[in-house]
């Protein structure tokens, strides 16, 4: 699940497991995803067809099939309240053909009432200086915190701007297979 900010940037919030993390970092990595493409449009976002997917999303289809081959489906929500996309949800299948359509009918509502339940937490998340107590912790501190404080290390050093910072980033962990919280780990260690 992640949260959209006032930055490019999307934020995530939470991970049910291993491959749900993956899932978020390859493309909080990459930035660009199923669910970066239903946050963006604010459209359901069903990926089934790996292929499609491939020529979509190179570098996500790429680094997540690397890591979870027998996943067979990616279904991305937009949290919407109003008019308005907080975020969105990924799902992850091993079904072969991804989720039924009563099963999105399922997760379609799901997504909505956390959306209502996130509402409220919005403005304290976007203007907290800490990242929130969420689960897994150090992923998302990455996400929340490390990574800008990484992007800003980065500019100075290479007398670039935050974008081209990030985007430098980004490219060296898609070069070495890393995640970009590995990456933000490393510069912040040095």
């Amino acid at each position: 699940m992640s949260l959209l900010t006032d930055t490019p940037a999307r934020q995530m919030l939470c991970a049910s497991n291993q491959m749900a993390t993956d899932l978020e970092e390859v493309q909080f990595t990459v930035q660009e995803g199923p669910c970066i493409t239903a946050a963006e449009t604010g459209e359901q976002t069903h990926l089934t067809d790996w292929n499609a997917g491939a020529r979509q999303w190179p570098l996500f289809t790429a680094g997540f099939r690397e890591k979870h081959p027998d996943v067979q489906g990616v279904h991305a929500f937009p949290l919407w309240f109003g008019d308005y996309v907080l975020g969105s949800v990924d799902v992850a299948t091993r079904v072969p053909g991804g989720l039924t359509g009563d099963a999105i009918e399922q997760a379609t509502e799901a997504v909505d009432a956390v959306a209502q339940a996130l509402l409220p937490a919005q403005q304290m998340l976007l203007e907290e200086d800490e990242y929130p107590p969420w689960e897994p912790a150090g992923v998302l501190r990455a996400h929340w915190s490390d990574t800008h404080c990484a992007i800003g290390v980065v500019a100075v050093k290479e007398e670039i701007n935050t974008d081209d910072a990030l985007a430098l980033m980004r490219a060296q962990a898609f070069a070495t297979g890393r995640t970009l919280a590995e990456i933000t780990a490393d510069i912040l260690r040095t």
